[in-house]
């Protein structure tokens, strides 16, 4: 194996290169440190180096426009009888900011019509965010999928398909309607 190659941009480039090849070829928990270590020809310890972490190395290399640990710790901090109104807020607030919403927006139809990309997507998510988040405040794992459905469903509605009056409501007033049901979810 290689140590560092010349270059932090390119060095970069090369190992989120690697991990997009891994990712792709064995699904989010198929791939490793170590694998793309070797797919881009360094050191383990440089992914660590320039990523931190395997969510990390995913969140950048397929463009993810939130970091996964941001999304569980605004869940998990504060009164847990308003999660629901935090992640509501945290997720309207991506989508609507320019480039992380577009991003968000370009994944959630690759995903819709790529089983690859599904299927990569998917593993994530159920490992990072929504295990994570279950476990830490003892919620059925079912209640937390239905509750990722009804943000997903949010998103496609408001800003992909743009049904009225949900597409032009003020944040504040989809708080108020949606941020109830996701807190349901958490609570049972």
């Amino acid at each position: 194996m290689a140590g560092r190659r010349p270059g932090q941009t390119q060095t970069r480039e090369h190992i989120l290169s690697a991990a997009r090849t891994q990712f792709g070829a064995l699904g989010y928990g198929g791939a490793t440190i170590r694998g793309i270590a070797a797919e881009a020809e360094v050191n383990p310890a440089l992914i660590h180096h320039f990523f931190g972490t395997k969510e990390q190395v995913f969140v950048e290399a397929l463009s993810l426009p939130v970091n996964p640990t941001v999304m569980a710790e605004v869940v998990l901090s504060g009164p847990r009888d308003h999660a629901g109104e935090r992640l509501v807020r945290l997720m309207l607030g991506l989508w609507s900011a320019p480039e992380p919403g577009k991003s968000f927006l370009a994944l959630l139809r690759s995903v819709s019509t790529n089983e690859q990309a599904a299927k990569m997507l998917r593993e994530f998510l159920e490992r990072a965010v929504l295990t994570k988040v279950a476990d830490a405040l003892g919620v059925p794992r079912l209640r937390m999928t239905a509750m990722a459905a009804q943000l997903v469903g949010l998103a496609m509605v408001r800003y992909v398909v743009r049904v009225e009056p949900m597409a032009s409501a003020t944040d504040d007033e989809v708080v108020a309607v949606v941020a109830p049901v996701i807190q349901h979810y958490l609570d049972g």
